[in-house]
C-alpha cells in the first residue's frame, strides 16, 4: 500500500470511522498519529498519550545529546503534522480524540525546555500540561476556537492548541521558578 492511498475503512460511507488496532496498522500515519496505540485507550486517550510522551522522552533524553533531542522534536512536529492530517482525513473527523501525537510532541517540548530531572518536577510538568490541555483555559481555548473558526483542517489545527498548552505550562513553570 502506498503512503497516499486510502485504507479500507469500516464505517458507513461518509460517516466517522472508529479507530482500532487494525485501522492503526493500515497506514504508517495512523500508527504515528495514534501514538503507537496509546490513543486507542478507551478512557482518557489524551492522558495516556501524554504518559507515552513522558516515557518516550525519558528514552530520548537518556539516548541523545541536546541538539539531537531538539532535532527529534522538530522532525516529530513536522512528521506529526502530516500524520495527524492523514489520520484525521481517514477517520473523517477534524480533531479525533484518538489522535494523541499532538500530546506526545507537546510533552517532549515541555520536558526539553524545562529539563526537570527529578520525578516531582516531571510530574508537575505533566500535571500542568494535562490541566491546560484538558481544561483549555484562556489562551488554549482561544487557540482551539481559532482552529475551528478558521476551518483549519488537518494536522496543524490538531497540534496548535497543544503547543499553546505546552507554552502555558512553560510559562507557569518559569513564573514559579522566578518567584520561588
Amino acid at each position: 500500500m502506498s503512503l497516499s492511498s486510502t485504507p479500507t475503512l469500516q464505517a458507513s460511507p461518509g460517516g466517522p470511522v472508529r479507530p482500532s488496532a487494525a485501522f492503526m496498522l493500515q497506514h504508517p500515519a495512523h500508527a504515528i498519529a495514534l501514538g503507537l496505540g496509546s490513543g486507542l485507550s478507551p478512557k482518557a486517550p489524551g492522558t495516556v498519550g501524554s504518559l507515552w510522551g513522558w516515557v518516550s522522552w525519558l528514552l530520548i533524553q537518556n539516548s541523545l545529546s541536546v541538539p539531537w533531542q531538539a532535532g527529534v522534536i522538530v522532525v516529530g512536529l513536522l512528521l506529526g503534522w502530516w500524520a495527524c492530517t492523514v489520520t484525521a482525513q481517514h477517520l473523517r473527523v477534524s480533531d479525533p480524540g484518538a489522535i494523541v501525537w499532538d500530546e506526545i510532541v507537546a510533552m517532549w517540548l515541555v520536558f526539553f525546555l524545562v529539563m526537570p530531572t527529578d520525578f516531582v518536577g516531571q510530574l508537575a510538568a505533566f500535571a500542568l500540561f494535562r490541566f491546560f490541555d484538558a481544561v483549555k483555559p484562556g489562551p488554549v481555548a482561544w487557540a482551539d476556537r481559532l482552529f475551528k473558526g478558521l476551518g483549519w483542517r488537518g494536522g496543524w489545527g490538531i497540534v496548535f492548541d497543544d503547543l499553546v498548552a505546552a507554552f502555558c505550562t512553560l510559562l507557569v513553570i518559569a513564573l514559579w521558578r522566578f518567584w520561588a
